[in-house]
Order: C-alpha cells, then structure tokens, then sequence
C-alpha cells in the first residue's frame, strides 16, 4: 500500500503554538511520505518557512469559494490523500476545497482552541460531517468537543499532545544576547509569545513592579499584534519606574537562545489551551510558572515540575520570589521539567504518533 500524500493548511497570519506546529508537522511527516504545505502570502509563517514544497494561497474571509477552487485543484495536481488543517476560520475553505476536489480526500483537524458553545446549526452541522477526524491537543479540548458537537456529525476524535525537542544552542548568539541587555547577574524572568492583552505580559510587569526592590529584570519576546497597545505596555513600564527592569526584546526566531539567559519563565495567558511555550522552556531547563488553567494543568505538577499561579498579578509576584530566593528549588523544577518534557512531551514520540493516528 502506497504511502499517503498529505498536505498541510494553514492560512493564520500570526506565528504562535498553531503556526509553530504546523509547520513541525511538515517537517515531520516530510521525513516519510511526500508532504506539502500550504501557507497565506507574506504572512509570518510564510517567512519563517524556507523551503520549495510551500503553496502560496490568499485567504478570503467574504468568498471562501476563491481559495477553496485553486486549493481543490492543488489537491487533485498533486493527489493529495490527506488535508491536514489547524486554524479553525481555515476549516470553511478546507471543507469547500475537499467538496470541490475530484480526489476528495480525508481532512482532519488539529483543534488547538477549546470549544464553548453547541454546534448543531445547519452550517456546522454540514461543516463536521465533512470533516473526518479532529485532533485535540489535550484531554480537556477532547471533552469540549464531545459536548458540544452533535453525535450524529462528530468526526472521529484523538489526542495527542504536542512536543517539542531539545534544540542546539547557539553559545554565540546566547552571549550576544547577553551583552545587549547588559546581563550582570540579574535574575532574569521571560515571557515569549505574541504580545496581546490576553497573553498577559501586563501581569509580569505589574509582578516586577512588587518586586522592584529585588535584582530582578524581565524580558518581553514576542510582537506586538497593534501598536497602540504595545505603546500602552511601555508606558505603565515608565509609569511604574521600570524602564530599567523590563525590556521589550521585538520578534526574534532564537527563542531558544532567549530561554538560555532566563532564569524563570512565564505563561500567564488567563486561558492557554495547551501551552507550547511551557514545553518549550522546560525543555531547556528553564523552569515555568504558568497560570492554573487550560493546558498547563495537564502539562506541570505544582511545586514538582513547575509552578502555578491563580492569575493574579500579586500571586505571580509571590511565585517569582518563591524561586528567586530558593535557587536549590529552582533548579530542581528545572531538572524535573526537562525530564518530563523528554518522556512525556517529546516531539519526535507526538509526531509520530499523530501520524499514526491520521495515515
């Protein structure tokens, strides 16, 4: 039996967890069977990929019909067995494209969000049908998903975790970034992601400012989604007299080599799904406070392989002075985590299993 053709869709604009996981899932299943991915036009993830097997395809909010044609027809050019999609608002031109193709493949979704309200319209109900397998990234997305799409048109529903590796760091771009922001032993605390009010970096610099008497400094990686609420970050940071305790790093590809000159790292999101960034950061021994809901609960033991903190600012300050005055704590969390995060949330073991899962 011949190997599956699969095909990866994701037309976000963002690069995050969801981006970040598409396009590992098409490096991974590029290694056994032919895998294309297709990616929105000078958007981030088209950047951060680099390679010749990408397909440029221009999302349409009002007529999903446009990109959904040109996609069926990739699908038929290039026999393509399996449409892999990740961004919900891509499911419409997925669902559309898998209709109007002459192959009709199996399409199958990797749900990274929660699910909150009953689907059982007519458009979802036509929607799930022609969906054939759905993917949670947790046990808790798994359960939502059972509520609240109707039994009759569910799809087949897995899960899988995500993962992550052990990554190779560059020692050289480590001490260049460690010049740039003047290191001299402060105890560093990160935040990497996309910076939005829903991920929380305000609670790190309210969290700082409590703890401004302690040589304490925090990096802020990530970009903005809009600028006026980058400019609102950075004037409480003056507000608060914090300019010299919190950097806004902008964008970078070397997260890896960020988490190299953290001591501590954060995910204060009121509501992660999964959490991507929490493995990551374990993964380079770097130990996690995250807030104790959605998929860090799943991911950390309290006080065993990270900490949780009620998403309160106070609470997050109270939990980054826990670990900056116990460091032989610290490092135990550190250790832990990395050898979690090996066993249990290991990327090459997830990938493989979801292929399993989806060929």
């Amino acid at each position: 039996m011949k190997n599956k053709n699969i095909l990866e869709l994701c037309l976000a604009h963002g690069l995050g967890g969801l981006e970040l996981f598409s396009a590992s899932c098409y490096e991974s299943f590029s290694k056994k069977t032919n895998c294309k991915i297709v990616v929105a036009p000078d958007q981030k993830l088209d950047n951060y990929l680099d390679n010749k097997n990408k397909y440029l395809l221009k999302r349409n909010k009002l007529f999903p019909i446009i990109p959904a044609l040109k996609l069926a027809k990739y699908i038929d050019k290039n026999d393509i067995d399996i449409v892999h999609f990740h961004w919900t608002r891509d499911m419409i031109t997925a669902v559309l494209a898998k209709v109007l193709s002459k192959k009709k493949p199996r399409l199958i979704q990797s749900r990274h969000m929660g699910m909150t309200r009953f689907k059982d319209d007519i458009y979802h109900r036509w929607l799930y049908k022609n969906i054939d397998m759905m993917h949670a990234v947790t046990h808790k997305v798994k359960e939502q998903l059972e509520k609240f799409i109707p039994q009759d048109v569910r799809p087949i529903l897995e899960m899988v975790y995500l993962g992550t590796e052990s990554s190779n760091i560059d020692k050289t771009v480590v001490q260049n970034l460690q010049d740039k922001y003047k290191m001299n032993g402060e105890f560093i605390v990160g935040i990497v992601g996309r910076i939005e009010e829903g991920k929380g970096q305000y609670k790190v610099i309210e969290a700082i400012s409590i703890l401004k008497d302690l040589n304490i400094k925090a990096l802020i990686v990530g970009s903005a989604m809009q600028d006026e609420y980058l400019a609102q970050l950075k004037a409480r940071v003056k507000d608060l007299d914090l300019v010299d305790k919190v950097i806004f790093t902008g964008f970078s590809k070397n997260v890896n080599e960020y988490m190299q000159i953290f001591d501590i790292n954060i995910l204060a999101t009121k509501n992660e799904t999964f959490g991507l960034v929490v493995i990551e950061a374990m993964a380079n021994k770097v130990p996690m406070i995250a807030t104790n809901n959605g998929g860090p609960l799943e991911i950390i033991d309290d006080g065993v392989d990270g900490l949780l903190f009620d998403g309160t600012s106070e609470d997050l300050a109270s939990r980054i002075g826990k670990l900056f005055n116990d460091r032989e704590l610290k490092d135990e969390i550190a250790l832990a985590g990395y050898n979690k995060v090996m066993d249990k949330f290991n990327a090459t073991k997830q990938n493989d299993q979801l292929y399993k899962v989806i060929v």
